[in-house]
């Protein structure tokens, strides 16, 4: 399978045509950006750990029952995948209090929820990504209530999973953005999953393995990319 043109390049990834109309080749860079590419970096390596550990965690997802866009791991950076229409909604879940909803609601980070937590962000750079819920979704033509079901039910299970897997490697997930996308009017999971994507931190310690390091220039990103990835173990 062979890139043929530029599709698309966003903040993370570069997105290529193939012969097939209905499969993409994604490449990982390792360009890293952060507060709506406000603050723009490099962390070293990470477009290939993202890649690999996303086809891993997309590969367990699928055997529990949760579609993927996943097709083929080409290289170190680059996948093929199907060729899904983005639905326009980041479909954010919290286990812990961190980031933005600590801010929000007046928290220490680090306290665990009763029941975990859901919510979107309307997709929209020059918006800076709102903070929506399902009804403004539909009023907006974003999702359809069948589809605002299907990713809920999925999202809430790929916690479950990751919340299982993570606890066994002695990380906490304390929350994690997804993306779905349309395929033959099929609702799949796309995009990636990854410290870009999750907050995820030492049991013991409570150290940060994840993009928080770079976002609040706390050092060690690399390392901490690495550490996660090493205990995935893939080999």
């Amino acid at each position: 399978m062979e890139k043929k043109e530029l599709l698309y390049e966003g903040k993370a990834k570069k997105v290529y045509t193939t012969e097939d109309p209905d499969v993409l080749i994604v490449s990982y860079k390792d360009d890293a950006t952060a507060f709506n590419g406000l603050k723009k970096g490099t962390i070293v390596g990470k477009g290939a750990i993202n890649n690999r550990m996303t086809n891993f965690i997309f590969r367990k997802l699928e055997e529990k029952g949760i579609p993927t866009h996943l097709i083929q791991e080409l290289n170190d950076r680059e996948t093929a995948v199907k060729k899904v229409e983005i639905l326009p909604l980041e479909v954010i879940v919290r286990n812990y209090s961190a980031g933005s909803f600590a801010k929000k609601m007046g928290m220490e980070e680090g306290i665990k929820f009763s029941r975990p937590t859901l919510e979107f962000s309307y997709k929209n750079d020059d918006l800076g990504d709102p903070f929506i819920n399902s009804y403004y979704a539909l009023a907006l033509d974003l999702a359809t209530q069948e589809e605002i079901d299907a990713l809920t039910k999925y999202a809430f299970l790929v916690n479950e999973v990751l919340q299982e897997y993570f606890d066994g490697l002695n990380i906490d997930l304390i929350d994690f953005k997804i993306e779905f996308g349309r395929y033959h009017g099929q609702v799949i999971l796309a995009d990636e999953i990854s410290p870009d994507t999750c907050r995820l931190w030492d049991k013991d310690t409570r150290e940060k393995l994840d993009k928080d390091r770079f976002r609040r220039d706390l050092g060690g990103t690399e390392d901490a990319y690495e550490e996660v990835f090493g205990r995935l173990g893939i080999q």
